[in-house]
């Protein structure tokens, strides 16, 4: 009998996750190879200053150039410190509903993948990585951060909002 390995039940959001990082993967290696590259100042330009998820929870995939790993996982470590010592209401039940994955394949054109999952979801906590960072620490550090963070990107981020359809642990 040939067998597959898959998740173990567990988390919800692991099948929907491994669901659509195939998708999106798949979708993103025809649109890489299809797309030129948008110029810094329009990716800029285009990001909204707040990032929140409207369903139960959420899901944002982040293509990191290879090389830059430490510098985007030295950001996370950060963040993490941004959230657990926030004055913010929800700020620490973010930190609690977040997780950052890194998937060991490479993804389109050789970028590393690291996905957020948020799970879940606090209603309209902001979510943007940039603004967390400047509520915690002083305006220099955050600007280097900002710069190690945003150097870290092959692409843009894709965000995921997600509506619970069914809990297979209960």
């Amino acid at each position: 009998m040939l067998r597959i390995a898959a998740p173990v039940a567990g988390s919800r959001l692991a099948w929907i996750a491994v669901g659509l990082l195939v998708a999106t993967l798949s979708a993103a290696t025809i649109m890489h190879a299809q797309q030129p590259a948008a110029a810094p100042a329009q990716q800029a330009a285009a990001a909204p200053t707040t990032r929140s998820f409207a369903g139960d929870g959420g899901m944002v995939l982040n293509f990191i150039k290879p090389d830059k790993t430490k510098d985007f996982e030295d950001v996370m470590a950060k963040l993490k410190e941004a959230l657990n010592k926030s004055e913010k209401p929800g700020r620490k039940e973010q930190a609690k509903s977040w997780k950052v994955f890194k998937s060991p394949d490479p993804a389109a054109g050789g970028n590393a993948l690291y996905v957020f999952i948020i799970d879940p979801a606090i209603k309209d906590a902001d979510y943007t990585v940039s603004n967390i960072l400047a509520e915690a620490f002083p305006p220099a550090e955050v600007n280097e951060l900002y710069k190690q963070y945003a150097g870290a990107y092959a692409s843009g981020q894709n965000f995921v909002n997600l509506s619970l359809v069914a809990d297979l642990g209960k």
